[in-house]
């Protein structure tokens, strides 16, 4: 390939990677903090085809009389098991009534009560219903409040279906990105004096999850090539309620509702767990007996695996399963508070849930992990923020509690958004060799990709080993052995990569080239994941090894923090911020003064 003399830029103050939720509130954070700034929001998709679309259950905020900001941070603190950063879970619950209110006022229709209040629902390890909703399609309304405000400034220029693959540097700070026109397959570079990573979780690494298949975890692999740890990332939850054969999402809001979860015997399973309820929920009869389906995602899903393990689940073609019953809700609450629901069983599993029972088990939603940040959303390598999935900031710790994942895209959004807006103003944009150098790497790199010899390995094959691989090794239930296989083919995968050949050698929208870029961001953060659990030597949270069965807070107490290099993934660790909760038991349902403190293991 000849040397590239001049580099055709497209410069912005501040470029935002991804067109989700937290993109979307980014942007606006920054356009509201400095008027003149140019903005560049690049998104792979169009923004209203980003996964916040599909989020269905609701928002965290405190809003009621009998809820306090106290009950809201112990609920996530607790619910993280202890790992969350406790100063960014304080800002978080402050922040979350004030984001919710901007939401509505922007046109976002939450429902109400019959006073005219805004209507709260009851979420997994949340003490107090302060969940806020529109029906069970909140993501859709979110997004789509969002899109249209943005639309108000025209400083913000979009790039929708552009494909970032890979940042650029110098002078010591992040600049800007390269990224390929999907349309007709150009490269560019896209300059900026602040990059905000929004581009969401990495789910698809796993073969049976919620996630669509954009979520591919394109922004942590770029922000760890270029050096950034990513934090936490053997932490994945599993939701319990998924559709089998297709992964998709039954909203927790369907058992906030009061639906419950039944085993083969037709008995409410959970009652045989211990959840982290200090209520006695064993009489079907108790007035807070739906708490055991509220418990908290990790330890529902674990306790599906346990009733596999007994023989207590259904057999189908596309795994085991249990049943979620909503028909004693009625037809009309149903379609009032949950029709979404009823939609998806209906055209995905051919039931109505009206008068049948729903199939689901454990499916793999959220990861708690990323790319580490401080409480800006600010990244170690100067310039280069990052908000919502893809960021660790840390509120979710081990396990993260339903519903405050949107609340986290539009708090950290628009503080990564504030922080980045004032930052750019203080620099100015190199022109150095440097990044002609850095563009023609990543042209040779996809020109590599596109021109090897034919009849070499197959991207199909390599994805589904990867994911196998994962789903085995890294699991609800995960062991030494288990990990040690699951790092050994990662390691052979990575090799396997670069034998990989691609039959479409067109420009226009070449979907094998983008699954094969994506493909190998998806073996880093593979291999980021799987040798930080093996590392872990505990169970907590979400991350559950059969060898190491008990909590460790006098080794483990700590963020783990994954480093690439040529070879295996460096692994170090950073203290956890505590404020004002000292480690304690994981319980639900005990307001703050009341929870026991066991004063570290459990």
């Amino acid at each position: 390939m000849p040397k590239i003399d001049r580099v055709e830029e497209i410069r912005h103050d501040v470029i935002i990677i991804g067109g989700g939720g937290a993109g979307l509130r980014a942007a606006i954070a920054v356009a509201e903090t400095n008027p003149d700034l140019s903005i560049g929001l690049v998104s792979k998709v169009y923004p209203m085809r980003s996964h916040t679309v599909v989020a269905e259950g609701g928002m965290a905020a405190v809003a009621k009389p009998n809820d306090a900001r106290e009950f809201h941070i112990y609920d996530t603190i607790s619910g993280s098991d202890w790992l969350a950063d406790q100063d960014a879970v304080e800002y978080f619950v402050d922040e979350a009534p004030r984001e919710l209110i901007q939401l509505e006022h922007w046109g976002c229709p939450w429902n109400r009560e019959d006073s005219g209040q805004v209507a709260v629902r009851p979420f997994g390890g949340m003490q107090i219903e302060r969940t806020w909703y529109a029906a069970d399609k909140t993501g859709f309304h979110v997004l789509h409040t969002l899109f249209q405000t943005s639309l108000r400034f025209q400083q913000i220029t979009r790039h929708d279906e552009w494909f970032a693959t890979a940042l650029l540097t110098a002078d010591g700070r992040c600049q800007g990105c390269v990224a390929i026109e999907l349309r007709t397959g150009e490269i560019r570079a896209i300059r900026a004096n602040a990059v905000i990573m929004c581009t969401g979780g990495g789910g698809r690494i796993f073969p049976f999850t919620t996630n669509g298949a954009i979520k591919t975890g394109d922004g942590m692999a770029l922000a760890y090539r270029a050096g950034v740890p990513l934090k936490d990332m053997e932490f994945v939850q599993y939701h319990p309620t998924g559709l089998p054969g297709t992964g998709i999402l039954i909203t927790e809001a369907s058992r906030g509702e009061g639906g419950i979860l039944l085993n083969n015997q037709g008995r409410r399973y959970l009652e045989n767990y211990d959840l982290g309820s200090p209520l006695s929920l064993t009489d079907p009869k108790h007035p807070q007996n739906r708490t055991m389906e509220l418990g908290p995602r990790d330890r529902l899903s674990q306790a599906f695996m346990h009733e596999q393990a007994a023989g207590h689940t259904f057999k189908g073609p596309y795994g085991d399963y249990v049943h979620l019953d909503v028909r004693h809700l009625g037809e009309r609450h149903i379609d009032a508070r949950i029709p979404f629901v009823r939609e998806l069983a209906k055209n995905y599993a051919g039931i109505d849930p009206v008068k049948d029972l729903i199939p689901v088990r454990p499916v793999v939603h959220y990861m708690m992990g990323g790319i580490d940040t401080d409480l800006d959303g600010a990244t170690a390598l100067p310039g280069l923020y990052a908000a919502g999935e893809c960021a660790c900031v840390s509120i979710n710790g081990a396990n993260r509690l339903g519903s405050n994942s949107l609340t986290e895209l539009v708090v950290f959004g628009a503080r990564a958004g504030r922080h980045a807006a004032t930052v750019a103003q203080k620099h100015s944009l190199s022109d150095t060799p440097e990044i002609n150098h850095q563009l023609e790497e990543s042209r040779s790199r996809i020109s590599d990709l596109q021109n090897r010899p034919k009849g070499g390995e197959r991207l199909a094959d390599v994805r589904d080993a990867l994911t196998t691989a994962m789903e085995a090794g890294a699991g609800i239930f995960r062991d030494e052995t288990s990990l040690a296989a699951c790092c050994d083919t990662l390691r052979d995968l990575r090799k396997q990569m670069s034998h990989v050949s691609l039959d479409d050698t067109s420009s226009v929208y070449n979907t094998e080239l983008t699954t094969a870029l994506e493909l190998e961001g998806m073996i880093d953060i593979a291999e980021a994941l799987a040798h930080s659990a093996r590392h872990r030597t505990e169970s907590r949270g979400s991350h559950q090894r059969t060898d190491y069965v008990t909590r460790d807070d006098d080794h483990f107490l700590k963020h783990s923090l994954a480093f690439r290099t040529d070879s295996d993934p460096r692994i170090e660790y950073a203290d956890v911020a505590i404020t004002h909760w000292p480690p304690g038991k994981r319980t639900y349902g005990a307001k703050p003064d009341q929870k026991e403190n066991d004063g570290g293991n459990q």
